[in-house]
């Protein structure tokens, strides 16, 4: 106790100081804690518990480009392969579609059709080319005798998209959306194995050869998976360039003749 304190003034200190908690002697000088380095605790061995599933090694993110390839490797048949695209939940465009949009026409037909992707009318009615794109698309196949509703293979015409799900405000298909599906369209293809397919615009074409430019691409015939391929213009392009009609009835022509055997 410092001497200069009277017993009162330090037996009201020392109340003072119970009233704050300090109730412990510890050691004749303060000792500040925050700089104080604890003793280290000696080290013990702890046995590990049995390895678990979650212990194991994690390969990052699901690819869902390989999810979709190996869905669509796995079908045999074309139901099989809509039952594996109504269940592939990793194409976000899928949340803010009425419907799938798969195929409609003749599966057996000698030429298919590709389109790009759903439009309203289509997700509304689960059928590709249906409005007034697709109207335009029936009467221009007609002219050459090609009707989606014919059950004769070589008069018939079997029509899909490169995406089954509408994209929002009938956007561009973004590269990730036709990147996950081109699986599943590459099995459509090779289940419906036609003799001819035809690209309908810009996207189709950039999908299955790799290039855009429908305007350099169409009218000439080209190879897409295995098959000969023919770009042509979309009819949605048609209705708002009507000019660009003749040069699409040079390329019926053109498909007409493939048909009958010209050279």
């Amino acid at each position: 106790m410092d001497p200069a304190l009277d017993p009162h003034t330090a037996l009201a200190l020392l109340e003072w100081q119970i009233e704050l908690g300090a109730t412990e002697a510890i050691g004749e000088t303060p000792v500040n804690r925050y700089e104080a380095v604890p003793p280290a605790r000696p080290a013990v061995a702890v046995p590990r518990a049995p390895a678990m599933a979650e212990d194991a090694p994690s390969f990052g993110a699901v690819d869902p480009v390989e999810v979709a390839r190996m869905a669509a490797a796995a079908t045999g048949d074309l139901g099989a392969l809509r039952d594996a695209m109504a269940a592939y939940d990793h194409c976000e465009l899928r949340k803010g579609a009425k419907s799938l949009v798969f195929s409609d026409g003749n599966p057996a037909a000698c030429v298919m059709v590709i389109g790009e992707a759903p439009g309203r009318d289509e997700d509304i009615q689960g059928k590709p080319f249906v409005g007034r794109a697709g109207q335009l698309l029936d009467r221009m196949f007609a002219c050459i005798g090609l009707d989606r509703a014919s059950p004769d293979p070589r008069h018939a015409l079997y029509i899909t998209n490169v995406l089954p799900w509408r994209p929002p405000q009938n956007r561009d298909p973004e590269p990730a959306e036709v990147a996950m599906m081109l699986p599943f369209l590459k099995r459509h293809v090779d289940l419906a194995n036609p003799g001819i397919l035809i690209l309908m615009g810009n996207h189709s074409c950039g999908a299955l050869l790799g290039r855009k430019g429908i305007t350099r691409l169409r009218g000439n015939w080209a190879q897409a998976l295995g098959r000969p391929a023919l770009p042509m213009f979309h009819p949605a392009y048609l209705l708002r360039n009507p000019h660009a009609k003749r040069e699409a009835w040079h390329d019926l022509l053109m498909l007409q003749a493939r048909l009958r055997g010209a050279p």
